[in-house]
């Protein structure tokens, strides 16, 4: 009875909020201001709309979808090409309902399928934010998609498809902790805008969340329970770590997720952080792993030889590396991916540990795309793969010289 009036009391306090903020119309409050930077950070919108670092949220960065480039939007206060001119019903109109101000609809590379989910008091407080931002003039270039998507009115038939408004009720059995941190995941965060795989239309794939997807040339991976390429082995304070440092004991933040993390979740408060993690860790398994056939002895062979002499150095000869300095292989959830794109990208062309506040020294990897052949790269890759315990499909020459030609 007592889990049930909870839950009573906290969707009427979004709904309170909701209909106090459609009606308040006096300037926005330094609290509100916090709040809206806070999910401003949480939704990681300076990396997409920062083309110029110098020009923070001037929009003009590109977006590579499937169907070709977007530019992002200018956010800033400037009045002929930004947000100046626009009204809180304006603002709110986009992130509720992805429509802009000419009416026009967006396309979902901007994230209002998971913007929906906030309530207005939050949407307007991102608004009141981003309006104490520097004006900077910035028109962005026009979309160059393919047709037929090159027509906005084509987001009519996908939003009638894909898209369900409306903000996140809050689920009356769990707690407070884990009910913030699916509206962050689920909501501002847009989590699964990367990590969960897409249909053909661009929308997610029903009944796949957070079943990892690719995004410019690497691999997201799972943020499922999954036993081996999931987050079954984490717990809930090794994600929080991970998110705030972009590194823990088990993995370090790959080249996407490093941009996350400097620019997103490593500004997030301890409590949030927290909360995602509490919601991450009891995600149940979704669609199974695929079943792997290990290599054969002599491919392990040529592997380990590889292994012993391009790697051993760093990461050792039974893969434990040095934790939070160069990544442990055994067990390692995002090595084990089904998809094996972003180790190739790592193999080929290096990796080095994003630096954060709470992690400052660095580590780095250089690339072996020069000094290995297609094979080679196959070769250790499968070793890594399936040693110490770890289990992955294989990886063939040609999919090595795919991942080559793409960068």
């Amino acid at each position: 009875m007592r889990t049930i009036l909870a839950g009573m009391l906290l969707c009427t306090a979004f709904a309170v909020a909701e209909g106090h903020a459609q009606s308040r119309s006096e300037p926005p409050t330094d609290e509100d201001i916090a709040r809206g930077k806070a999910l401003t950070d949480a939704g990681d919108c300076a990396s997409c709309h920062t083309a110029d670092p110098a020009k923070p949220f001037a929009g003009g960065k590109r977006i590579d979808t499937p169907f070709g480039g977007i530019y992002t939007p200018n956010l800033t206060p400037d009045r002929a090409t930004g947000l100046g001119a626009w009204s809180n019903d304006d603002f709110y109109r986009a992130l509720r309902f992805g429509v802009a101000r000419d009416g026009s609809r967006y396309y979902p590379a901007f994230p209002y399928p998971n913007f929906t989910k906030l309530t207005r008091q939050d949407i307007l407080a991102i608004r009141a934010y981003l309006a104490t931002l520097t004006p900077v003039s910035n028109t962005p270039h026009a979309p160059e998609l393919r047709w037929p998507f090159n027509y906005r009115v084509v987001m009519r038939g996908w939003n009638w498809l894909f898209f369900k408004p409306g903000i996140l009720m809050p689920d009356q059995q769990k707690s407070a902790e884990w009910n913030r941190g699916r509206y962050l995941v689920e909501g501002v965060s847009h989590c699964g805008a990367c990590h969960t795989p897409k249909n053909m239309f661009g929308a997610d794939k029903r009944g796949q969340a957070y079943g990892g997807g690719r995004v410019d040339g690497m691999f997201a991976p799972r943020l499922d329970g999954a036993d081996r390429s999931g987050l079954k082995s984490w717990s809930v304070e090794d994600i929080a770590e991970y998110l705030q440092s972009g590194r823990n004991g088990r993995s370090h933040a790959g080249e996407l997720m490093s941009e996350v993390v400097v620019n997103s979740t490593s500004k997030m408060s301890d409590a949030d952080v927290r909360a995602i993690a509490v919601y991450l860790k009891d995600l149940p398994a979704g669609a199974p792993e695929p079943k792997v056939t290990p290599p054969s002895p002599a491919q392990m062979a040529l592997g380990e030889k590889l292994y012993n002499g391009a790697c051993i150095a760093c990461h050792e000869e039974d893969g434990s590396g040095a934790p939070r300095i160069y990544p442990p292989l055994p067990g390692n959830a995002n090595l084990q991916s089904a998809d094996a794109l972003s180790t190739l990208r790592i193999i080929l062309d290096g990796a080095e540990t994003v630096t954060t506040p709470r992690a400052p020294n660095k580590g780095s990897m250089p690339g072996y795309a020069a000094k290995m052949t297609d094979q080679q790269i196959a070769d250790v890759t499968n070793y890594i793969r399936n040693a110490w315990g770890n289990a992955a499909p294989l990886v063939t020459a040609e999919q090595v010289a795919k991942a080559r030609r793409a960068r």
